[in-house]
């Protein structure tokens, strides 16, 4: 029964996915996905509660292989944290500047007045990154490989620091392909910065 209903669920999100992209998210609704489906909508909504669930839940199947590569190369094991964080920078960058995840920030962004779809993407993308990065600092702090913070907002800062040279042309729409020699001299830089502030501090100190 179990299979069965994990089936049916897969099918309703690959049904979303051709949605979406045919109609984009404003103009998809849960009518059309239910006809589409077939069934009735009491059965799509035992399912899914909502639009933005879904497209959120569509989204994150598309990208979650690339998340979970990005968050596994902070590796507790390595001797360099910096070369753990650079490893995680590139991968994160090349994600969230990937076209498919550039479109997806713009449409949540355009929707976060109408719906609660920036809410879901967030607690779905962003804040379980957060989670991730702040575990990964606090045991390199443990490990004397930074110095004692507040793990939550040095992962923060890092994130910032990484996104620096990028957000502004995301936001106004002036970036389209990113090179990735681009981003891996960008993340050099940011964690450099990110080392600066949170690196361990010397003995004399």
């Amino acid at each position: 029964m179990r299979k069965k209903t994990e089936t049916k669920r897969q099918a309703i999100l690959d049904v979303a996915a051709d949605l979406f992209r045919e109609s984009g998210f404003e103009r998809a609704s849960m009518s059309e996905l239910c006809l589409r489906v077939g069934g009735s909508k009491a059965t799509l909504y035992n399912y899914f509660s909502s639009k933005e669930e879904v497209f959120a839940e569509v989204l994150m199947q598309a990208t979650e292989a690339q998340f979970q590569a990005t968050h596994e190369a902070l590796d507790p094991t390595l001797q360099d944290i910096t070369q753990a964080l650079e490893r995680f920078g590139q991968g994160l960058l090349i994600l969230l500047y990937s076209p498919q995840v550039q479109a997806a920030r713009r449409l949540v962004v355009s929707e976060i007045v109408r719906s609660d779809l920036g809410r879901t993407c967030y607690e779905r993308g962003h804040a379980r990154s957060t989670v991730e990065v702040a575990e990964f600092l606090q045991q390199a702090m443990d490990q004397g490989k930074l110095r004692q913070a507040d793990p939550r907002i040095a992962g923060l800062h890092l994130k910032g620091l990484l996104e620096a040279e990028w957000i502004d042309r995301f936001m106004f729409q002036m970036l389209d392909q990113v090179d990735p020699q681009q981003i891996a001299a960008s993340v050099k830089r940011a964690v450099a910065v990110f080392m600066a502030a949170y690196g361990p501090q010397s003995a004399s100190t």
